[in-house]
């Protein structure tokens, strides 16, 4: 059975928490698609969305995990893609929620305002939860 891909990207203000979870998704089983940034400096969260959407949109991850500073710049800059639904979380419920009803394929987190413990449980839920479907797959319909 092939490894599953998860894409990772972050601008700087998310590249301590990036790097952490590329580990953690390594440890989990999964392979991992680094899509920047490299390192701390200055950039535009944007441009990592966007590469996030591309590459599920080429197929060459199936989900993906977005952090910035805030986590909602980053989010804004991808839901703009029809076929990404990112969701922003702040607790393991939410990352549940996100998947059982929305169907989320792309975990957002703001590397500056959730603690990292939180984080990184919010990650293993997200990668853990399948999507329901049934009544929410008619929403997802509506979205899409």
């Amino acid at each position: 059975m092939p490894v599953e891909v998860i894409a990772i990207a972050s601008d700087h203000g998310g590249f301590d928490f990036k790097e952490l979870f590329k580990a953690d998704l390594k440890n989990y089983g999964y392979e991992v698609l680094d899509l920047g940034c490299y390192d701390n400096t200055s950039v535009d969260y944007p441009n990592y969305a966007n590469n996030m959407a591309e590459a599920i949109l080429d197929g060459n991850a199936m989900r993906g995990v977005l952090v910035c500073g805030s986590g909602i710049g980053i989010s804004i800059s991808a839901n703009r893609h029809k076929h990404i639904r990112a969701a922003l979380v702040h607790n393991t419920l939410t990352a549940k929620l996100c998947r059982e009803h929305n169907n989320a394929n792309v975990l957002v987190l703001g590397g500056r305002t959730t603690d990292i413990k939180v984080a990184k449980d919010c990650l293993r839920v997200f990668l853990d939860t399948g999507f329901e479907g049934g009544r929410h797959q008619d929403r997802i319909d509506i979205i899409s």
